[in-house]
Formats: C-alpha cells, structure tokens, sequence
C-alpha cells in the first residue's frame, strides 16, 4: 500500500478528524479558513470550529481574478497561469494561518478546497443544446497540497455535474446531514454573492429536501458600490442604501429576468447579474438618473424580495424556522426587509446551531471532504431536485 493510501485509510479511522475547510466566494474580498474537529460521518456527523479567520485579499489578486470573472471572453493564458497561481496562493494563506494558530501541517488530515469560481454556466443559462451542464474553479488541488505540504481534496462541483447535477448549490449535503432536525421545518439561507437556501422539513424525508439559488445575494450591490470608486467592496451596514428611496420602476425592471419564473432548484451568478444588468435595467426603466443612494436601496430592496420569495415558495403554510449565513447577515437594512415580512417565521443565524455564520459554507466544504474519507454508508440524494448521491472531491497529495 502507498504510504499516502495508507495515511488516508489511517484518517478515516480515526475518532476525530481535523480538516481545514477554504471557501473563496464571489465577494473578492478574502480566503475563508476554517479549522474543523469532525466526529462521525453521514447524519451523525459532529463538528467542532477550533479556529477561523478570512484572510483578505491584496489588491492584486483581486485585480487578476477580476481580469477573468464572469466574463465570456477572456485571455485564455490569463486563466491558464492563473490556476496555478491561486492554488500556490491559497496555500501560502494556510500555512500562515497554521503558523498563527501554532498547529503543525501534520496535525491536519486533508484541506477541503473549493476554489474560486469565474465562470458558471449551467445549461438552463447558456441554453446551448450542444453542451450541458459546466462550471469553473480555479485553484489548482496539486499546487494548493505540495505548497501547504498538506493532501488536498479540491473541485468538488464537477463530480455534481457528472451525476446529473448543475454544479450548484452544494452547500444541501452539509445541510441535510448537519442542520436536519426532527423538531422543526427549517430554511438553511446562505446570503453571499448569490443567495441560496436549503428546505429540510422536519420529517427528514430526503425525498423532500431541496436547495436552490435564489438571485442575487450581494453580488449587484458589491460590483454598484465598488462602481463608485471610493475604494469599498460594499455597502457597510447599508450606510448609502440607507440614504436612499426605493425606485419602483427600477425595482420592476430588475425582476424581468427568465431566471425568476424557472421552477426549484435552478442556478445562476455574477454571469447573469452584474453591472450590465443593472445598466439594462436603469435603461428600459428611465432611471439612469437615480441618485447613487436610491440606486442601492433599490438594489438592497431587490435582493430582499426575491429572498422572501423563495422562502414563501418553498415553507407554504409551514411554519420554520430560518437560519441564516453569509455576508449578508451583516447588511441591517437587507435582514430588517426579511423581518418586516416574516412575523410568523423566527430568523435566526447558525450561531444558534453552534456554526460560526461567516464560516458555515467552508465548514460545509470540509464537511464534503469528511464524507469522501469516512462516508457513502447513508447514501443522501433527491433526484428529482437535482441532488445525485455522489462522493465528491478530487484527491491531491503533498509530494
């Protein structure tokens, strides 16, 4: 047996495993670390943070990704060095979290990358019967494990698109296998660049569990204020949206998409929703003239009622309740839209169910790369929601 099979058959067996989670998102604006303690696999999974931080990005590394980001046309050298370079980069970031939190690499028994996403493109979006589903991460698994000195499982969303799968969201196995409950119907809601939820009723049929993108989270208020050029990659507590009134004809305009009248589960991104679409928006609306700060209350208000939305669809006349993640639990003004509406829903974050909420979607990536070493025994899928049983993640070792 190679000695690198050997040491993964040795972490399987184990009590307690310690894996780093990484989520790079659409935001930009750094690399989510979470340090995992994981117990057990499937629905008896336990999992304990024992350290967390966003490293944040330089401004050149924001620069390159953004050279290729959500865009249809790229240089293709550009994102061919860049691959490489994003997973050297990403593990420089964990070696130095490890020097800070004094644990050696060899206390770790796998990183669970995700990458950093510049293109997704689904079938229902390109619409291109030739092709079907895809998606891209950069980040190479190889460079990422040889530089942190640590195995590495990585590209986790292709596995999902082999089975059947669009790619996304994938935070629903996390989801199922860790929040389920058996005392009430919750809505795990992840608001990052684009908001997403996951339905688990409390029954815990899987045949009724379910996780969709919803629009956008923050992404088009990120890219309006960053528009602005006063150096902020978004709107701190809401303070230009604040200042504002919200546009109706913008507003009205800004819901004319094909995405919101396709049925659950569905995917989109930065790809669909960006400043383009904003311009397209302002411009069939006559509203090129808003003030910047009503422009962001509109956006705010956007995203917002699209939340609501898919929330509405998918609880019924159910009661739940709601836990949210996400950068977007920190916009006042985005929550105070969700609690104005539902009165009859508790909204919470998954601090309440002892996950830090800025770390849940790396802590949900680790939790993958638990199931690809010790999982596969309570099989977790709902084919007819785009949930295929797979085991997802490519291995990468150190040498």
């Amino acid at each position: 047996m190679h000695q690198h099979i050997e040491k993964l058959y040795q972490s399987a067996a184990k009590p307690r495993r310690k894996i780093i989670g990484l989520m790079s998102g659409t935001s930009l604006d750094g690399l989510d670390v979470a340090l995992c303690s994981i117990r057990g696999e499937g629905l008896a999974t336990e999992v304990n943070i024992e350290h967390f931080t966003t490293v944040p990005y330089t401004e050149e590394y924001q620069q390159r990704v953004r050279a290729v980001f959500a865009k249809r046309e790229v240089d293709l050298q550009t994102v061919t060095v860049l691959h490489p370079w994003i997973g050297i980069t990403h593990g420089n970031m964990v070696r130095h979290c490890l020097a800070q939190w004094q644990v050696l690499p060899e206390e770790i028994d796998v990183i669970a990358s995700h990458g950093q996403t510049v293109f997704h493109c689904p079938l229902r979006q390109h619409q291109d019967a030739r092709w079907g589903n895809a998606t891209l991460q950069l980040g190479d698994g190889d460079h990422l494990a040889v530089t942190a000195g640590i195995t590495t499982i990585s590209d986790f969303r292709q596995k999902h698109i082999a089975a059947g799968g669009e790619g996304a969201p994938l935070a629903v196995y996390g989801d199922y296998l860790l929040f389920s409950s058996i005392t009430e119907n919750r809505i795990m809601l992840n608001i990052g660049g684009i908001a997403n939820l996951t339905w688990l009723p409390k029954s815990r049929d899987a045949q009724a569990v379910f996780s969709t993108d919803i629009g956008p989270g923050n992404t088009l208020m990120d890219a309006f204020i960053q528009q602005q050029g006063q150096g902020q990659l978004y709107d701190k507590n809401a303070q230009l949206a604040l200042q504002g009134q919200v546009s109706q004809p913008l507003l009205v305009a800004l819901q004319q998409d094909p995405f919101f009248s396709l049925s659950f589960p569905k995917t989109t991104g930065p790809e669909v929703f960006n400043l383009s679409y904003l311009a397209n928006a302002q411009r069939r609306s006559n509203t090129q003239l808003l003030s910047a700060a009503d422009v962001m209350a509109t956006l705010n208000r956007f995203s917002a009622d699209n939340i609501i939305r898919a929330i509405e669809q998918s609880c019924g006349t159910e009661p739940c309740v709601i836990y949210a993640s996400g950068g977007g639990i920190h916009n006042p003004l985005l929550m105070a839209h969700l609690r104005t509406v539902f009165t009859r829903h508790d909204i919470k974050t998954t601090e309440a169910l002892a996950i830090n909420p800025d770390a849940k979607e790396a802590v949900l990536f680790a939790l993958l790369a638990n199931e690809c070493l010790v999982g596969g025994k309570q099989p977790f899928s709902n084919v007819r929601e785009g949930i295929p049983a797979v085991t997802m993640g490519k291995i990468s070792f150190a040498d």
